[in-house]
């Protein structure tokens, strides 16, 4: 059975960036991308790259350890936050980055809300 695992955070917290590592670390990508060199893996959309942020949520397949997940990379702007939510309705779990230079900002505690709602098991990564 798959699992499906959802990013969410403030915009530039670093979500994208820790898919990126994810994905290389599980061998589902060849390289890492980086969102400032517009190659990040799940930020394939034209207006993602020339903008710098996630827009769409988009999602990656990864194993690891034999089994197989679905990884769902969300839009941490609040101009956004619909697209966020109805990737919250295909999820079984979620992690949330929050910057730690920056903290808890106001979008994550919407964002936490919403999984809550949506008795989304959650997990806290700060970096």
């Amino acid at each position: 059975m798959r699992k499906t695992i959802g990013l969410f955070a403030h915009v530039d917290a670093g979500k994208t960036t820790f898919a990126e590592q994810l994905l290389y670390h599980t061998n589902s990508i060849r390289a890492r991308g980086r969102v400032d060199h517009k190659d990040a893996y799940l930020d394939s959309h034209e207006i993602e790259r020339a903008r710098g942020i996630t827009v769409f949520a988009d999602q990656a397949l990864l194993s690891y350890k034999g089994d197989t997940y679905y990884l769902i990379d969300t839009p941490g702007h609040v101009d956004f936050s619909p697209e966020m939510e109805r990737a919250i309705l295909a999820m079984d779990c979620a992690i949330v980055i929050v910057s730690a230079a920056e903290g808890v900002q106001g979008h994550t505690e919407t964002v936490w809300r919403l999984l809550r709602k949506h008795g989304v098991p959650t997990f806290f990564f700060y970096q």
